[in-house]
């Protein structure tokens, strides 16, 4: 790898439907001091500009809320990962809500434009809506639609207003035109939270979900390793782990989304240990951890921070 590891951290949570993701990071910082950590003195860091403000703006799409910020903060991202990657950097994205992964691909995109991009999504939920199928208009459950750039119109449920056509076509084409990766270069593991629209996409786009009774059963360095035999053309890797990945019941409910019958940590340490040995990977994001949510104290972020670290070090080792 021969990089060096640079913090991108991005307190945005405008694309969630619940407030205080943006606090996500401090909270991973703050477990850090309580464990005595230097680890965010170890690296240089960046803060991407944000627009939390606009929560408070009163004129929203019902189909995509506050997407015009949205796009506004995914450039953000996707600029600050594009300049990282050409300055030989590698980026680990601290984020708040899960719409901030459009971004970081399409700065991997406009980095790597001649290269397979592979993905790995460390998640409960699918992440496949569009403003035409959202339930909720929450666009942190969009961010593989746009990069897939596949609407699901076959699933139409919204009308979705002109001006919303026009944001959403725009988030589909940051960084570069069209799709930032392909379905079949796109893997899940953890997935078992989603809507009927998701599921036919999941179907007619034949994405691979490892379940996490799947992962137990056949066991997790097979999956792993059967995964990254599926992906073996692609150039380059990014693995995106949101929080709610792991199982509510058994961390923490410091999370927008919180699903049970999870991962634990050190079941996503395995996993995404594995990718890293590959030396393919490029980009790791952590997202949603929201402490107001918390029912045990910091306990997500502490969970969080615990994967950080493990994950850091073996980057480290993979760059020897």
């Amino acid at each position: 790898m021969g990089k060096s590891i640079k913090l991108i951290k991005n307190r945005s949570d405008i694309g969630a439907g619940t407030r205080g993701s943006d606090l996500g990071i401090d909270a991973i910082e703050i477990a850090a001091i309580n464990q005595n950590s230097d680890y965010f003195n170890q690296f240089e860091f960046e803060d991407v500009k944000t627009h939390n403000e606009s929560i408070y703006d009163k004129n929203r799409s019902s189909s995509a809320k506050r997407i015009e910020h949205v796009v506004e903060q995914c450039t953000r991202v996707c600029n600050a990962v594009q300049k990282n990657l050409a300055g030989n950097y590698f980026p680990i994205v601290l984020s708040g809500d899960h719409s901030s992964a459009l971004g970081t691909l399409s700065g991997i995109k406009a980095a790597f434009p001649e290269q397979n991009i592979g993905v790995f999504w460390i998640d409960a939920h699918a992440d496949l809506h569009s403003p035409y199928t959202s339930p909720s208009g929450n666009i942190h459950g969009m961010p593989l639609s746009a990069a897939l750039a596949d609407d699901n119109l076959s699933s139409q449920n919204n009308e979705v207003p002109l001006e919303t056509q026009q944001h959403w076509e725009d988030m589909k084409n940051i960084g570069c035109k069209g799709p930032k990766v392909l379905a079949e270069n796109l893997v899940y593991f953890g997935v078992r939270d989603t809507e009927e629209e998701e599921d036919k996409q999941i179907e007619k786009l034949q994405i691979k979900n490892y379940k996490v009774d799947e992962v137990r059963y056949r066991g997790l360095r097979k999956c792993v390793a059967e995964a990254l035999t599926k992906l073996s053309h692609c150039e380059v890797l990014y693995v995106s782990f949101d929080v709610d990945s792991m199982d509510c019941d058994m961390i923490s409910y410091g999370t927008g989304t919180p699903v049970s019958k999870g991962f634990d940590q050190y079941e996503v340490i395995a996993i995404i240990k594995q990718i890293v040995q590959t030396k393919k990977v490029v980009c790791i994001e952590f997202v949603e951890i929201n402490p107001l949510l918390d029912t045990k104290g910091n306990k997500m972020a502490e969970t969080a921070f615990e994967v950080l670290e493990a994950i850091t070090s073996e980057l480290v080792i993979s760059a020897e």
